[in-house]
């Protein structure tokens, strides 16, 4: 077993990956810099360091220049401190000199170097599986796409039995190499030692002035056989301005929601919904339309989300029903609960199984138990109520003396009647019953009823007094 695994591992080859993510993006004309402009509520250099985990990279480092401390981290947040290795351009020199700023970096290492870029998001695992495989036993594999309206990129040009033998910039082409089609996507496998070699004799000798990684391709083919993987031109889209950045976002947005679909779940206008690559769907959830699923999100089997919901960090267990404009953030829901419709639930909120909250409820760090209700237009902070508590409209927990949070407990089964407040700290004891109107200053015994209304006076004939006053002070 042991010399299976040595072997199986000798097979495996050495991997880094550098992602290029050193530009300002001027065109985006924004003052955050362009890798950090989010794609499905993700930042777009998120999405290459993502492919470099998925494909157990030894080693990944971000080529960084403007905002460079920004960048490290947003990546750093998500990935951890220790996983990415950041290096830093600080003149931009052509994607020659971004890629020679890695070598210390990757110094002593043996293997393949995998070079995307920070603005690529839509690149697929797929693709770039591929494109790491060809360039097993080579020295570069390099990823091409057929489109029919090649302007501004790289061609890829071939000699007469079909090998790629250079790439060349639309600005250095001559009108027949402008006329091919088949365009570099600038995403590259290349052997380590072969690619620092090469990247030590490039010269600006073009028309832009710059260190073109391009030209390591012709130099790779004089001396070896250089593999091409085909990718779909949609894959490529990088993003330079605010319009690519709206279609890469549409673009990723339709491949997830379809992923979940095919999965089991079923959208309601799918196109109109945001589920961010983090999220998780449980199969027979249905997903009304404008809703926004975010974070760690993550949803059980045969949930009801319908129009307008928002959720962050949250989880929410099978069979609940979240009605129109409910909010969520980092609070659960347990099985078969319901909520909404506008029901707000803040951080720290944990609502038990075949519990209720209603319209125009707001929670914060409040747990509620199994079967508890609060139906109509309260505010529970800072509480723990239990099982099959009815919570009466209006109701508020006073949590907060202006310098302090304090804690409300409500016992199983009591009931607290309609424009109630609760001061904390207070206890209601299990099946306490409070009237409605009360202000709750002390604890509730168990069983007891609470009740703190001013006596009720009926004065008779008032309303006729009122009005012979009325009609005797217009007559003055």
């Amino acid at each position: 077993m042991q010399r299976l695994r040595r072997l199986c591992y000798g097979l495996r080859m050495a991997l880094a990956t550098v992602i290029l993510a050193a530009g300002r993006g001027t065109r985006m004309k924004s003052a955050t810099t362009k890798v950090l402009h989010c794609v499905a509520g993700r930042p777009m250099v998120e999405y290459p360091v993502d492919l470099a985990e998925r494909l157990r990279s030894q080693k990944i480092v971000c080529v960084l220049g403007h905002q460079s401390e920004a960048v490290r981290a947003a990546v750093e947040a998500r990935f951890g401190v220790d996983r990415v290795t950041v290096a830093q351009q600080r003149e931009q020199r052509g994607t020659g000199h971004a890629v020679a700023q890695a070598r210390g970096a990757l110094r002593g290492f043996s293997g393949h170097v995998l070079i995307l870029y920070g603005d690529v998001p839509l690149l697929t695992e797929a693709s770039v599986r591929r494109l790491v495989q060809a360039a097993r036993r080579r020295t570069l594999a390099l990823m091409t796409a057929r489109v029919d309206n090649p302007h501004g990129y790289g061609r890829i040009v071939r000699d007469e039995r079909g090998r790629p033998v250079r790439v060349v910039e639309e600005r250095d082409a001559t009108d027949r190499e402008r006329a091919l089609c088949e365009i570099n996507a600038g995403i590259y496998c290349v052997d380590a030692a072969f690619l620092f070699a090469a990247l030590r004799r490039l010269r600006p000798t073009n028309a832009q002035g710059e260190l073109y990684l391009t030209d390591i391709v012709a130099r790779a083919a004089a001396t070896s056989e250089v593999a091409t993987v085909e990718a779909s031109p949609e894959e490529l889209l990088g993003v330079n301005d605010r319009v690519e950045l709206a279609r890469a976002d549409e673009r990723m947005r339709r491949r997830i929601n379809e992923e979940w679909m095919r999965s089991g779940v079923t959208f309601d206008r799918p196109e109109s919904t945001l589920v961010e690559p983090g999220v998780i769907l449980g199969a027979d959830t249905v997903i009304g339309p404008l809703c926004e699923l975010r974070g760690s999100t993550r949803i059980g089997v045969g949930v009801r989300i319908e129009v307008g919901c928002v959720l962050q960090d949250a989880v929410v267990a099978e069979g609940a029903h979240l009605k129109p404009y409910t909010v969520l953030h980092e609070s659960e829901v347990g099985a078969r609960a319901t909520l909404g419709p506008f029901a707000h639930l803040r951080p720290g909120s944990v609502i038990g199984a075949e519990a209720k909250i209603g319209n125009f409820v707001e929670t914060k760090k409040a747990r509620l138990g199994r079967g508890a209700k609060a139906s109509h237009l309260s505010y529970l902070g800072d509480a723990e109520i239990g099982a099959d508590v009815n919570i009466g409209c209006g109701t508020i927990t006073c949590n907060y003396d202006g310098h302090n949070k304090f804690k409300t407990v409500i016992g199983e089964g009591a009931f607290i009647g309609s424009d109630t407040q609760l001061v904390a700290p207070v206890t209601i004891g299990a099946k306490a019953i409070v009237g409605a109107g009360t202000t709750v200053v002390d604890d509730v015994p168990a069983g007891a009823l609470a009740l703190s209304r001013a006596p009720q006076i009926a004065v008779l004939g008032y309303a006729e007094r009122k009005r012979r006053e009325r009609i005797k002070g217009r007559r003055r």
